[in-house]
């Protein structure tokens, strides 16, 4: 079984098998890259459904899997994700910051 678009692939968490929480689509830059093996998506594990509390499916051995089909890659480079990281905490301290001074 492969995954019909990995554009659309998120990061979840699975708590008593049903999705407990869920991040918003994953980097293609990271994720997809050939040029970045340290992050890259292979296999997806399978749910009813896309959205909070949605069960996930089981096979006889656990867990159902999905695989990322090899033409979903391509070669983006390289991608410092240090600076990444430092562009995303700015980012979210700004919006927090901005929250903040709405409520004053």
């Amino acid at each position: 079984m492969h995954v019909i678009d990995p554009s659309k692939i998120r990061h979840v968490t699975i708590v008593a098998g049903k999705i407990a929480a869920m991040s918003g689509y994953i980097d293609p830059l990271t994720h997809l890259n050939l040029d970045h093996p340290y992050h890259r998506v292979t296999t997806c594990i399978i749910a009813e459904r896309f959205e909070i509390g949605a069960r996930v499916k089981f096979s006889s051995n656990g867990l159902l899997f999905a695989f990322v089909d090899r033409s979903a890659y391509r070669h983006y480079g390289h991608i410092d994700t240090t600076q990444r990281m430092l562009d995303m905490h700015d980012a979210v301290k700004r919006l927090k910051e901005a929250k903040v001074s709405k409520k004053v």
